[in-house]
């Protein structure tokens, strides 16, 4: 088989990276603050390329393993913290994520086309149709996920240079290029930022496929991260001169609002074609991936092994039919407007700091207890570049609104489902493990879990318990 090259891994990246919902979040950071928000967009770049980093040398350590954090963790801090970071990082965050998406996909129609139709009908058909097609077992989009988000890429940059440099056809509006200049609101917005460059480490599980991966990996997640951050810069420049910032804040879909006054129905139409298609990948994604995330737990231990059933096509239909039913739920408590959409965001992002500040401890942890271990990359600057990534990301936990209510809304809900996790994690850990919550699993015996014999053996001994 041919190996993926550098350039492939940065698609991939950029691929997982984007999404439209990131629009929101890069409109509304811009509304709010102006073109300082761009301070706001680096500080969390630079915080997401360290846990990128981290997680590089974490598969170089314990090289093509499908369960990824799952498994890091379960060597570093034992079973309890694992399912508890997992399936709060995994499971509760795209379903917050993934609906947030679906939310965007009918805000986008309406915007568009101005229908009778309440956004959240196309949403949760939207939902539906993607349940079904994982069901049978066919990724019918997973060919064009790389060519919509260049296509997402490009098109943003184009209108992006078009906005700066003044020659769409469109009205130009006159207004400071700065909303706030104080330093304690620009804070409050990396939180948000922090949504525009998820998703890089999700390069990890196809090291196996990439030329020289020690130096293409951690330099494919870098490279991506950078161009998504130029990318955005561009066009939050843009915007600038042809949206208000008021009504860019205020947008469901500030997308689309660009391009209608950029290019006018052309601009409509263009925003509207590549985004849906954005949405659409994205959230096949989540309804396609999670359900393996949640057999590879189940695999080594840490989930129901309920989870590992498949329907004649193949498909784990358990964890499609529960993150489809779950995202449906969340859309039919009423997410249509930018500020609840914006809200489920903040509120997943929560639980993919706490993931990533995780990462970062386990490679201080696996560190300190096996030094010599080998390891084909190595973050760069001993503990300088995780304990950024730590400090980073619970500096964003603290930051993650400006509004003090709703951070305060945020942390209760985040609260109360690590609770329900938490407990979750407690009797599985107990009364079905059978282990200490906080013993760390030794290395070869997590490495050893990827062989299916792994499976066939636990279940012979529990057999013989009983």
């Amino acid at each position: 088989m041919k190996k993926l090259g550098l350039p492939s891994v940065v698609a991939t990246g950029m691929g997982l990276i984007v999404a439209t919902s990131c629009l929101l979040s890069l409109g509304q950071g811009a509304g709010g603050v102006g073109v300082t928000f761009i301070i706001a967009m680096a500080i969390a770049c630079l915080v997401n390329i360290c846990t990128a980093l981290s997680n590089a040398e974490l598969n170089a350590l314990m090289p093509n393993l499908t369960g990824g954090l799952a498994q890091y963790t379960l060597t570093s801090f034992g079973p309890f913290i694992s399912i508890v970071t997992v399936v709060g990082a995994t499971i509760v965050c795209n379903a917050f994520t993934g609906s947030a998406e679906c939310a965007m996909f009918g805000a986008s129609v309406n915007a568009a086309f101005d229908t009778p139709v309440p956004s959240v009908v196309y949403s949760v058909g939207l939902i539906v149709v993607l349940m079904i097609v994982n069901l049978n077992g066919v990724d019918m989009f997973a060919k064009i996920q790389n060519v919509v988000s260049y296509g997402l890429v490009i098109s943003l940059v184009l209108m992006g240079f078009m906005g700066i440099f003044g020659v769409a056809p469109g009205e130009k509006v006159s207004q400071s290029w700065v909303v706030s200049s104080d330093f304690s609101e620009v804070v409050s917005m990396v939180g948000l930022a922090f949504f525009l460059f998820l998703g890089a480490e999700f390069i990890i599980p196809i090291a196996g496929k990439v030329k020289n991966p020690r130096r293409n990996v951690p330099l494919g997640m870098v490279l991506s991260l950078l161009v998504v951050f130029l990318m955005q810069v561009i066009v939050v420049l843009g915007m600038h001169n042809y949206v208000p910032w008021a009504e860019l804040s205020a947008s469901s879909s500030p997308h689309i609002l660009f391009g209608t006054n950029l290019l006018g129905t052309t601009g409509t139409f263009w925003m509207i074609i590549v985004s849906v298609f954005a949405v659409v990948s994205t959230a096949n994604t989540v309804i396609s991936s999670i359900p393996f995330i949640c057999a590879g737990m189940a695999k080594i231990g840490l989930l129901p092994e309920f989870f590992l059933k498949q329907n004649k096509k193949g498909a784990p239909y358990i964890g499609i039919l529960m993150m489809g039913s779950v995202m449906i739920l969340v859309n039919c408590t009423g997410l249509t407007t930018s500020s609840q959409i914006s809200f489920y965001i903040l509120a997943g992002c929560i639980f993919w700091m706490i993931s990533y500040i995780i990462t970062n401890i386990n490679v201080l942890i696996l560190r300190k207890r096996m030094p010599k271990a080998p390891r084909t990359f190595k973050v760069p600057g001993g503990i300088l570049i995780p304990l950024i990534g730590i400090m980073g990301n619970i500096f964003m936990i603290l930051h993650i609104d400006g509004d003090p209510a709703v951070a305060s809304a945020i942390y209760k809900i985040c609260a109360a489902l690590y609770i329900l996790i938490g407990l979750y994690a407690a009797l599985w850990v107990k009364f079905v493990l059978k282990k200490k919550f906080f013993a760390p699993s030794p290395l070869h015996e997590v490495m050893a879990m990827e062989n299916e014999l792994y499976l066939i053996v636990r279940r012979k001994k529990r057999s013989a318990l009983s």
